[in-house]
Formats: structure tokens, C-alpha cells, sequence
């Protein structure tokens, strides 16, 4: 069995597609995990929902900020964004058991000695922590108080977690944490507002993955979210997937076992794409 990791989908489900046939894809034998926002921006996020559903235990995948968001929208929580491309999903005749199976997926994935999150890991956790805090998380997002969650679910305040922070605060801060951060300070006190390169960071802040304290060095961490990185860290335990498809870039896929990397450039596709 082979295992591969992939970065934001956003609703490309061809560039996908092409990537699996570069390596052979077969869901009988292979797995295939993805770092979160499988929607929106991109032309086919009911497709690609409905594809990666379809694969059923080859593929596994941890929430993103995308993701989330169409789970509010659905139910009725936000409005939908003109920017947005979930209209198709939330019209579906599917619609419900696509989006039941989506909100069951963790924020915190933990196989095969990776760890797979969305955004990252605040520096002040070690890996029992943020797998407590996600627990924390999805207990009530798979719960009938979802709606609560969702309510609460957006803004950058509070920017950092603490004990004394209210149910609702510490869950919206949990959730910028996993979905949302790029650049903290070492105490993980978040900067949202940034989404350029690491070198453009705020003054005190820095990317979440290279504070030199940072309890989670040891781990091997799959990240995506921030496609400015343009799939480079300079760290060899922590592996940027998101090479900003949606945005005219490549889509990437690693090999875990390997660390081979295959990428589609998804503003040259072949037409002759398949159906795994």
C-alpha cells in the first residue's frame, strides 16, 4: 500500500485527477490523504466532494477554513460569499449526506507516524495537547450543538488560547489555530490578517512551524493553507502541501513512504483525464 498526501483541492477536481494518474492511484491499495479545504474558489467543489467521499477508506482528510465555512452556510449560520462556489453542493439532491460525512472529519489526523492539520500547531503544544484540543473541538462540531459552534466560529479575537477564556472563545481559537494560523509569536498569540511569505511576517510574529521552542519539532507535520509558501518550509519534518492550485499553480502530491513529489500544473492540463 501506498500512501499520498496532497494539499488544497478547492474544488479542482482535475487537476486531482491528473495527479492520480501520474502515480498510478489505485483505492483498492492505496490511500490518499488531503490537508483540508477540499471546497470553493475552484469550479468543481461538488465534484470533487462527491469524488473524495466515493473513495471511501482510501482516502482520509483533515478539516480546513473552506470547509468549515460551507458547513455554516449550510447551516444557515453565514451567508454565502459572491466569491464562494458552493451554491452546487448546497442545491445538490446528495446534499445532505455529503455534507453529514463532511462534518465527521477530524481537525487532527494522526496515522502512520504523520500528523496532518489543515493550518498548523501552535508552538506552546505538544502533539497530546493538540490532539485534546481538537477532540474538544469535534465532540461539538459532530454534535446537535453545532450550530452554537458555527455561530461562534468566526474572528481573529481572542488571539491566543487561555484557561479563562469562555467555552465559545477557546473554541473559535482552537479552530483559527488548526485552520486559520500562519504567523505567531512563540507564545502562540496569533497575526491573521498576514497571508504573504515567511519573510513578510509581521514585527514578533514568525511562521507557527519555525519557532525554535516549538513542542512539536520532533513530529513529521503535513500542512496546507498557505499557498505563499509555495511548498517550502526549509524544514525536513514539516512538509507545506499547498502549492496554490487554485490560484493558477501546481497541485502537489508526496509519497510518504518515498517523499517523491508529483505535481500537475493546473494551467495545462490534459483533457484526457480519468475517473479512479
Amino acid at each position: 500500500m501506498s500512501i499520498y498526501a496532497v494539499g488544497d483541492l478547492q474544488g479542482c477536481l482535475e487537476p486531482l485527477l491528473c495527479l492520480l494518474k501520474k502515480i498510478d492511484f489505485n483505492p483498492q491499495h492505496d490511500q490518499l490523504w488531503a490537508a483540508g479545504d477540499i471546497v470553493n474558489r475552484g469550479p468543481q467543489s461538488l465534484e470533487t466532494l462527491r469524488f473524495v467521499k466515493g473513495l471511501g477508506q482510501a482516502f482520509k482528510m483533515v478539516l480546513g477554513n473552506h470547509d468549515l465555512h460551507l458547513l455554516a452556510v449550510a447551516h444557515g449560520v453565514k451567508r454565502i460569499n459572491p466569491k464562494d462556489t458552493l451554491r452546487a453542493i448546497l442545491q445538490a439532491p446528495d446534499r445532505e449526506e455529503l455534507l453529514t460525512w463532511l462534518q465527521n472529519q477530524p481537525l487532527l489526523l494522526i496515522d502512520q507516524g504523520y500528523v496532518m492539520v489543515h493550518a498548523g500547531i501552535p508552538p506552546q503544544w505538544d502533539l497530546v495537547t493538540a490532539e485534546r484540543m481538537a477532540k474538544k473541538v469535534e465532540s461539538v462540531l459532530q454534535s446537535d450543538r453545532c450550530v452554537t459552534f458555527f455561530n461562534n466560529m468566526y474572528g481573529d479575537t481572542p488571539n491566543s488560547w487561555q484557561t479563562s477564556q469562555t467555552e465559545g472563545e477557546q473554541m473559535r481559537t482552537i479552530t483559527n489555530y488548526f485552520t486559520r494560523m500562519r504567523f505567531c509569536n512563540a507564545g502562540g498569540e496569533l497575526e491573521l490578517e498576514n497571508k504573504q511569505g515567511p519573510r513578510h511576517g509581521p514585527s514578533g510574529f514568525a511562521p507557527w512551524y519555525s519557532h525554535q521552542a516549538r513542542k512539536t519539532s520532533r513530529e513529521k507535520i503535513l500542512f496546507g493553507h498557505w499557498a505563499s509558501l509555495e511548498g517550502e518550509t526549509g524544514l525536513t519534518k514539516v512538509q507545506a502541501l499547498d502549492t496554490g492550485c487554485v490560484w493558477g499553480g501546481r497541485l502537489r502530491l508526496v509519497d510518504l513512504e518515498t517523499g517523491k513529489l508529483t505535481h500537475c500544473d493546473c494551467t495545462k492540463l490534459d483533457q484526457d483525464v480519468i475517473a479512479v
